[in-house]
């Protein structure tokens, strides 16, 4: 950090409500991480980084496009995507 600092090249962001930074440099973070994932997920019952879903929302891809994503995923997540075409 401090050379990019040095080099001018360091931006910072301060993130709003509703981020997180999970460092997951050692297993025990990645582990935390991994249950804090889980428990955002099966509260509000979105998925997080769900890359097509993005892609939908924001108009990249159409409804049929989303479809044959989720066709070829043939698990928990492809379920969760069609089932955004329901919704």
């Amino acid at each position: 950090n401090q050379a990019y600092l040095s080099q001018k090249k360091l931006h910072i962001k301060t993130f709003s409500r509703g981020y997180a930074w999970l460092d997951t440099g050692t297993v025990e973070a990645l582990t935390e991480a991994t249950e804090f994932v889980k428990a955002i997920e099966k509260r509000t019952g979105l998925k997080i980084g769900a890359v097509e879903e993005v892609a939908w929302r924001m108009g990249y891809i159409n409804d049929q496009n989303l479809q044959m994503s989720a066709d070829q995923i043939n698990n928990e997540y492809g379920a969760y995507l069609k089932a955004l075409l329901q919704n």
